[in-house]
């Protein structure tokens, strides 16, 4: 075959996917269902797209296809839909790749203890799918990551295990989730999607892919382009929180508080962007991403000075929390804080969800317990502590039940996240102390002489 057919070999492929997906008779393979994984197969079934599920979970998978909720805010309703007519079923099945057109990547890149980016599950689902490659196949990864990761990780592993040719033989892409769980006003199918491609074709098939998807598509000139996008916009956000967090500190030595400050500030219409502080970040991003960026930076001899400072200010706001909690319990209760019985409120990393990735909820508990005080917890949404890599003794724990019994059994209260659906009226009403982390009592009309932020 000449070059300029195989030029011509190459652009009927990519046309040949691009017109599947026009006339929704593509076949789309989404690897991981969890937050990312879930509203992705929700978004291509609501355009009438057949998805394939799959994951390492057994009882998820079986879990998903009896048509059961998964994760709490994420209706199923399309899920069931899409079962009775064919249009979608889970698998532990990785033998199926090869059936997909498109095959999402949306799997975890944590942190190592080091802070170092651990990209097994990205490495290992690579390595599947190489083994089940096949020409004309379109491989997208969704998740954070640093840039250059899906050219200089992803692409040799599925070149040497293959002997394909990304952009000839097969097609790579990255397109960064852009989830917020629990957001009522943007769901997947509302938020641009932004793509960038291993060369022109990769980019217009991954371009019409989402663009079938999503309210519009925002292309950039390489995968690496379409990473750094991801860790900038976390990077921006995470960084502001850091600022706010520090300004918490200072305005509060000054008897100024930062959230009637904000209030004022945000009402100038330019030039401002509220933020606003909390007890440490959580989540599966903010807390993580941007050392994605600060241990890549490192191989050009770059010090992100800026962002480690960011992430020591965020890191420290647990410690400032637990320390202020137990002045308040010496100076208010007259009484060691060591022995004392604190019910944290709010498990979650953010208010409305179930999801405690990350959260400083946990990094408070071990804290508070770490200097001799007892802990419990409070949240609607998470009944028992699930196990986790870093809080694995909390695991199994149950969430305590607020009532004004319980409430009268611990020296203090602390706000961690303000679920609307905690009844914060009848923690004023019956805590000895409260701490709040996030103005709840304020924003619901209460005060008193019991409450005090941190």
């Amino acid at each position: 075959m000449t070059a300029q057919a195989a030029q011509d070999f190459i652009a009927q492929a990519a046309q040949h996917f691009i017109a599947r997906v026009r006339d929704r008779s593509v076949v789309i393979g989404i690897v991981g269902l969890g937050y990312v994984g879930i509203p992705l197969a929700l978004a291509a079934l609501r355009q009438g797209i057949r998805v394939v599920g799959f994951d390492i979970d057994q009882a998820r998978v079986d879990q998903i296809n009896a048509g059961r909720e998964t994760i709490k805010h994420i209706p199923m309703d399309l899920i069931v839909e899409g079962l009775a007519n064919g249009r979608f079923e889970a698998t532990t099945d990785f033998d199926r790749m090869a059936e997909p057109d498109a095959l999402l990547i949306c799997v975890p890149t944590p942190l190592s203890r080091h802070r170092e980016p651990d990209l097994s599950y990205v490495v290992k689902t690579t390595q599947e799918i190489g083994k089940r490659l096949r020409k004309g196949q379109l491989v997208v990864l969704e998740s954070t990551t640093y840039p250059g990761t899906t050219d200089e990780l992803m692409r040799p592993i599925l070149e040497q295990a293959t002997g394909l040719a990304s952009g000839t033989d097969f097609y790579l892409a990255y397109s960064p989730e852009r989830e917020d769980p629990g957001n009522a006003q943007f769901g997947t199918s509302d938020i641009p999607k932004v793509v960038g491609g291993d060369g022109t074709d990769a980019l217009a098939m991954a371009d019409a892919l989402y663009g079938a998807l999503v309210v519009k598509t925002v292309p950039v000139s390489s995968t690496a382009t379409a990473e750094a996008v991801k860790l900038t916009e976390n990077i921006f956000r995470a960084v502001n929180i850091a600022l706010v967090n520090e300004l918490k500190q200072v305005y509060a030595a000054m008897g100024i508080d930062i959230w009637e400050v904000i209030d004022a500030a945000k009402t100038k219409p330019f030039g401002f962007m509220p933020f606003y502080p909390g007890p440490g970040l959580g989540g599966h991003c903010i807390p993580i991403d941007p050392f994605y960026l600060t241990w890549k930076a490192r191989e050009f001899d770059i010090a992100t000075r800026f962002i480690e400072l960011a992430g020591q200010i965020n890191t420290e706001m647990p410690y400032r929390v637990v320390d202020r909690l137990a002045e308040l319990v010496d100076a208010r209760l007259r009484r060691s804080f060591s022995g004392s019985r604190i019910l944290v409120v709010g498990l979650a990393y953010k208010k409305n969800v179930e999801d405690m990735r990350e959260s400083p909820a946990l990094k408070l508990i071990e804290l508070i317990e770490s200097r001799g005080a007892q802990a419990a917890y409070h949240d609607p949404h998470i009944p028992a502590i699930r196990k986790s890599r870093k809080h694995g003794a909390l695991a199994a724990r149950a969430s305590t039940p607020l009532t004004a019994e319980s409430l009268a059994g611990f020296d203090a209260v602390l706000i961690a996240t303000d679920h609307d659906e905690v009844d914060y009226t009848l923690i004023v009403a019956h805590a000895k102390l409260v701490v709040d982390t996030r103005n709840a009592c304020a924003r619901h009309g209460l005060a008193g002489e019991t409450i005090f932020k941190a």
